[in-house]
């Protein structure tokens, strides 16, 4: 605390100037909205679905790799993923317009939209090599563009892991 400041005026500085490690992740009012919105428990259940297609299509594209079979499965495994993807992208900007009043980008989550956004962007190019077929990418590339994909769906999965675990020392 600096020198002739005392704690009620420190208090009564906006969240981002405290000297504390990282401002809260909710406001009382945030929190209540999240906790009362039903757009929460669709979240939690899209998450985990998400990440068990995730595995599956990565022990799919993994089989293909090594022995060159099922490639057909695999590549229709990373179009279900990607389905699950835009899934669970459209109800969480529901979510986060109920939380936080916006779309996209509120300040609590902005860079794990932004990393959303290059997961999309990754998986919606996979989606054209596919529909393209071997004449875009052939199948090394699009399974190599598909991994990609994954690489950062694992970031940005971390990312709100992260900010999961991070709730939850709040809230204790």
């Amino acid at each position: 605390m600096s020198v002739g400041m005392s704690q009620s005026m420190v208090n009564e500085l906006p969240r981002s100037l405290h000297a504390s490690a990282t401002p809260s992740l909710y406001t009382a009012a945030e929190r209540a909205r999240r906790d009362a919105t039903r757009w929460t428990l669709v979240q939690g259940l899209l998450a985990p679905v998400q990440f068990l297609v995730f595995l599956v299509s990565v022990g799919l594209i993994a089989r293909t790799l090594a022995t060159g079979e099922g490639a057909d499965w695999a590549l229709w495994s990373v179009v279900v993923k990607t389905f699950v993807l835009y899934l669970i992208m459209v109800t969480g900007a529901i979510w986060e317009k109920v939380v936080f009043g916006k779309y996209l980008f509120a300040p609590a989550f902005f860079w794990e939209d932004v990393v959303s956004m290059a997961v999309i962007a990754l998986h919606t190019a996979y989606l054209c090599a596919w529909l393209k077929g071997d004449a875009w990418l052939g199948l090394g590339g699009q399974l190599a563009l598909a991994l990609a994909a994954y690489a950062t769906y694992l970031v940005n999965a971390a990312q709100f892991v992260w900010k999961l675990r991070r709730a939850r020392l709040e809230r204790a």
